[in-house]
């Protein structure tokens, strides 16, 4: 055995638990959050996210025509076609109340609140 595999086996498993350990320090939690989206209304019409966490928002669209989540306050929007699912992805947020709308549905209205 040559002396590079020598220290390829002996050092590599030490650097990548130290990769493994730091990644916590760096990596932040997500919150994740599913709503449905049936008869033309979101539900539930309040989602809950908490504080300086980024949010995964797993939208679910029961109806048959497709539905744009959209959301000036949360700077998104993503069209989930008929009997799909899509998925929103929202920055780390501070504190108050975001609301969401269906931008092909004048009444589909919620909000996610961040507590």
């Amino acid at each position: 055995m040559s002396a590079v595999t020598m220290t390829m086996r002996l050092f590599l498993p030490a650097a990548i638990g130290a990769i493994a350990l730091l990644q916590p320090a760096w990596a932040e939690p997500i919150a994740e959050i599913l709503v449905t989206y049936s008869n033309g209304q979101f539900q539930p019409g309040v989602l809950n996210a908490p504080v300086d966490k980024p949010v995964v928002i797993h939208v679910k669209n029961l109806d048959a025509k497709a539905l744009e989540f959209e959301s000036t306050s949360l700077r998104v929007e993503k069209v989930v076609a008929a009997k799909s699912e899509g998925i929103v992805n929202v920055r780390a947020l501070k504190a108050g109340r975001y609301e969401f709308y269906d931008d092909f549905n004048d009444k589909a209205h919620g909000a996610l609140i961040v507590e």
